[in-house]
């Protein structure tokens, strides 16, 4: 249960503390637990989208976008404003990139791309409840994970060192290619045919964003991967409640 426990620690607020530093193994094998962290954060979207039925709906879905973002601590969002300041700034250049990425300022295009995506994912959060499709929180979230877990399987990682690294290192490969294909299976449980078309959305975003990555930096970093994260799931919130 170790590596679902530092699974939680790292990817969400919740009060989760570990007896100490855990093995570069077990650190690996956490990645695995990634989709169950987001299936969590999904249950407990859905569940906080009943307890507000009846309440006025623009309060409605800022309520819900709150909770998501406290879910996770912002811990997304820090990397992708990391890679939209570094994205702009690096000028194609990859040192330069990586180089401002670590800055830990913010810079306007960090900011009005945080805007933005909260802005949508606040618009698209509002359509889904009143179209009554609020079983697309369960598996949004699952997704958003799961594509973390698929980009650490397919994508080397680039920063040497550090807990990216030992999560890249120790990632046990059959299992994960497992997991993932049990997440997409348990989203067309969840969602039926809606789901489908959020695992189209999610393969494709994540095929593109991927080719980014490695056009620019031959890999991925922890900012990087957050940034997938928050894009895949506000763009299959989107999809969903388009298509």
């Amino acid at each position: 249960m170790l590596p679902l426990w530092i699974a939680l620690q790292f990817l969400s607020s919740l009060p989760i503390r570990l007896p100490g530093m855990p093995e570069p193994q077990q650190l690996g094998r956490s990645l695995l637990f990634y989709p169950l962290v987001g299936l969590l954060f999904g249950v407990i979207l859905w569940v906080f989208n009943l307890v507000l039925a009846g309440a006025p709906l623009l309060l409605h879905a800022a309520l819900l976008l709150t909770v998501w973002v406290l879910l996770s601590g912002a811990l997304h969002l820090d990397g992708l404003a990391d890679s939209a300041d570094a994205w702009l700034g690096g000028f194609g250049d990859r040192e330069r990139t990586l180089t401002i990425m670590k800055d830990p300022r913010s810079g306007p295009i960090a900011v009005v791309t945080l805007v933005l995506v909260l802005l949508l994912k606040f618009c698209a959060l509002l359509a889904l409840v009143e179209q009554g499709h609020a079983v697309m929180l369960i598996i949004v979230p699952l997704l958003g994970r799961a594509a973390l877990l698929g980009l650490f399987l397919t994508t080397p990682y680039v920063r040497a060192g550090g807990l990216g690294q030992a999560l890249a290192d120790h990632l046990p490969r059959r299992a994960g290619w497992w997991v993932l294909g049990a997440s997409a299976l348990a989203c067309l449980l969840i969602a039926g045919v809606k789901a489908i078309v959020a695992l189209v959305v999610a393969f494709v975003g994540f095929v593109w964003l991927r080719q980014v990555m490695m056009r620019r930096l031959g890999g991925t970093t922890g900012d990087t991967a957050g940034a997938l994260l928050e894009l895949l799931e506000v763009a299959v919130l989107v999809g969903v409640v388009l298509v």
